[in-house]
């Protein structure tokens, strides 16, 4: 039979050993916790209480990220998430981030994709679309995208972005710009005129 026999030294070395692995326990514990509640800490939207049930409800995400959409165009269907990721729905989810939000929290879950055009940011040869994604009435990523072609942009990119010109605004800034360069090449007229005048010449016609 094997005794272990300990003294007070040894016990109390034994107490301490045993306090610190209760208190390392307690912190790792901690941490665990800490980061499971992060992870599911909402976003910043969900956290203003943004909240998604109607047309109108579009409407105002977007007016308050200075976007105006056409709610008559809105529309609705549902998508799910893909739970498996490649490198290009990896640089989607990066451009649906510059809303404030993401969709790493939302892998496999059906979420309905609202969709309404963006009149500011359509021409005549294409068309731009407000997206929103929305979960359980959350808003949870948006962005744009531009018919044809697919191209899809950020919000901050949009932003940062000038609005194209329309078909109308575009021709009106062709004819200014036609008309600039004829009211520049007559005031070149008249300063060679002018000078030709003072040097006793006649100007060739």
């Amino acid at each position: 039979m094997f005794v272990l026999t300990m003294n007070r030294t040894g016990l109390r070395r034994l107490g301490v050993a045993a306090l610190c692995g209760v208190v390392l326990t307690g912190t790792v514990m901690a941490v665990n916790r800490h980061l499971e509640q992060a992870d599911a800490a909402p976003t910043a939207a969900e956290s203003a209480g943004e909240r998604i049930a109607t047309t109108q409800d579009i409407g105002a995400y977007f007016s308050a990220r200075g976007l105006e959409v056409d709610l008559t165009t809105a529309a609705v269907d549902e998508v799910k998430v893909p739970r498996k990721w490649d490198e290009d729905f990896k640089a989607f989810d990066e451009v649906v981030k510059q809303s404030g939000q993401g969709l790493k929290k939302y892998r496999g879950k059906a979420v309905e994709k609202w969709t309404a055009a963006c009149p500011s940011r359509s021409t005549g040869e294409s068309t731009c679309q407000a997206v929103l994604l929305v979960y359980k009435k959350k808003p949870v990523g948006a962005y744009l995208r531009t018919e044809p072609g697919g191209e899809v942009l950020g919000l901050n990119d949009a932003a940062a972005t000038p609005a194209p010109l329309n078909s109308a605004e575009a021709a009106a800034a062709e004819l200014f710009g036609e008309e600039a360069l004829e009211t520049a090449l007559d005031g070149e007229d008249a300063e060679t005129e002018a000078e030709l005048a003072q040097a006793g010449a006649e100007p060739v016609e």
